[in-house]
């Protein structure tokens, strides 16, 4: 059984009180291994050899912090089969995906915020006679990373990478649910040279070990993603203590459908968008307003190839989707399509637990994909994130009606546009309430661009430059002459 240790100070190290959580496979729905159940003493050991180390961190050269970095996007690179596999047991993904997109973009992350501390620059005002201005940017100090389940080496590396990056030392907590990539990661960091307590990795749950790192004094920024509720909690605590704040949170994200589109490409990307990793990612499009000259025809096909997916063991080839992460998840999702039902939706396909695969995944949380349709864009479950394989389709008359339905809920993280007419496509994502917007395409990522969503799906931005400002400190020098 995997028993895994936090990262602190540059050694893995058991908890602090001894005790440990169960970690389960969702395909199998059993314990393999276990995780350390970390609380406040945990959180401020963690804290204490970040701080130790910023000094020494922070006076780093750019060039050899870059190089330091470099390295470990190859060592995650060079292990992408075992990260991969780890991964899909851990998160119940395919392990075609985790192959293909989740490992590389851990990668990636590393690879990029390396070379893009090299070009990071300062600007500077001529102000004529009177002297000039520059501005400073400086690291913060300690930093508190708190990432989700969904995509769990990505999205780590994601935050840990640019506050790395820019001098901060980093203490980070990966979801307790899909642990295992990070705890990878830490021997990782060990063997690539990164210096002892600039990363500092804790287990364990949010309501102990990361309530502690937000109410830490010395954390002076945190990044988080996670739910809108979770978000509201951290920004009561954060706030009054000043703290700067990064928070990527919930999402309902629409895709719209116009009847001038390219039709197979909007049916294929529909699928992918709604679909994959269980349709457990932030920006899966989980309503689908389609334009009502072609709605019955969408709904015909994509119910058709929805239906045709194949719900598999995660670590078998072939497999369109998993088990859902938890049981927990798999319960709130088979909740949220009875709601469906009771206001009056019609389930097209999917709608109840898949059949296991094989013996080995008889206990596991596997769903089949669900398509609904008959629920107006106002009703909970179109209002509500579900975060599961559930998608609904509902028909509009016109282009102001479609901006509309997308804009109608709490949430404005991204959206998905569908069309071959230029102009309106330029039209309609200017009026959408999305931090992101995808036209005729989805999940395509361009990482000097800043992340983010608006109303209830968060404030802050990660990715590019934008990352790197929200982890430094700006200090404007005036020069007279």
């Amino acid at each position: 059984m995997l028993e895994l240790r936090n990262y602190i100070d540059g050694e893995l190290v058991a908890p602090v009180g001894g005790t440990y959580l169960d970690n389960i496979e969702p395909a199998t729905g059993k314990v393999y291994g276990r995780i350390p159940d970390s609380d406040e003493a945990d959180v401020a050991l963690a804290v204490a050899a970040a701080k130790k180390a910023f000094t020494s961190w922070s006076q780093t050269s750019i060039q050899e912090r870059s190089a330091v970095m470099v390295r470990i996007a190859d060592l995650i690179q060079a292990r992408l089969e075992a990260l991969a596999r780890a991964e899909s047991i851990d998160n119940g993904k395919p392990l075609s995906l985790a192959r293909r997109v989740d490992i590389p973009r851990g990668s990636a992350n590393f690879r990029y915020f390396a070379h893009a501390i090299t070009q990071f620059h300062s600007e500077a005002y001529d102000m004529g006679p009177t002297g000039f201005n520059y501005t400073l940017r400086r690291p913060i100090g300690v930093v508190g990373c708190i990432s989700p389940w969904n995509l769990p080496l990505y999205l780590f590396t994601w935050k840990i990478a640019p506050a790395l990056a820019a001098g901060n030392t980093v203490v980070a907590k990966p979801s307790e649910v899909t642990p295992v990539t990070a705890y990878l990661l830490s021997e990782i960091c060990i063997e690539a040279g990164l210096p002892p307590g600039v990363l500092n990795i804790v287990h364990g749950l949010g309501g102990k070990a990361g309530a502690a790192m937000v109410s830490h004094p010395e954390v002076k920024a945190i990044s988080f993603t996670g739910g809108t509720s979770t978000g509201k909690i951290i920004s009561k605590v954060a706030a009054p203590m000043f703290k700067k704040l990064s928070l990527e949170l919930g999402g309902k994200n629409p895709n719209l459908v116009f009847a001038d589109c390219d039709y197979e490409q909007a049916l294929s990307t529909s699928i992918r968008s709604s679909f994959a990793n269980q349709g457990q990612i932030c920006l899966c499009g989980s309503r689908i307003y389609v334009e009502r000259s072609i709605y019955d025809r969408f709904v015909k096909d994509f119910t058709e190839r929805v239906a045709a997916m194949k719900v598999g063991d995660p670590l078998e080839e072939g497999t369109d989707m998993g088990a859902i992460v938890s049981r927990d998840q798999y319960e709130k999702d088979l909740a949220y399509i009875a709601l469906a039902q009771e206001e009056g939706g019609k389930i097209e396909t999917g709608g109840v637990p898949a059949e296991a695969p094989n013996e080995r995944c008889a206990e596991g949380y596997f769903l089949r994909p669900t398509v609904i349709t008959g629920l107006p864009p106002t009703c909970r479950t179109n209002q509500e994130e579900i975060f599961g394989p559930v998608v609904t389709l509902w028909p509009f008359d016109t282009e102001e009606e479609a901006i509309a339905y997308a804009n109608g809920t709490q949430y404005g993280l991204s959206s998905t546009i569908h069309t071959t007419h230029l102009q309106r496509a330029h039209r309609v994502a200017a009026a959408l309430e999305a931090g992101i917007v995808w036209i005729n395409s989805w999940l395509v990522r361009d990482l000097r661009t800043p992340f983010g969503g608006v109303k209830a799906s968060g404030v802050g931005r990660e990715g590019g430059f934008e990352a790197l400002h929200f982890f430094t400190e700006a200090k404007n020098v005036f020069v007279a002459h």
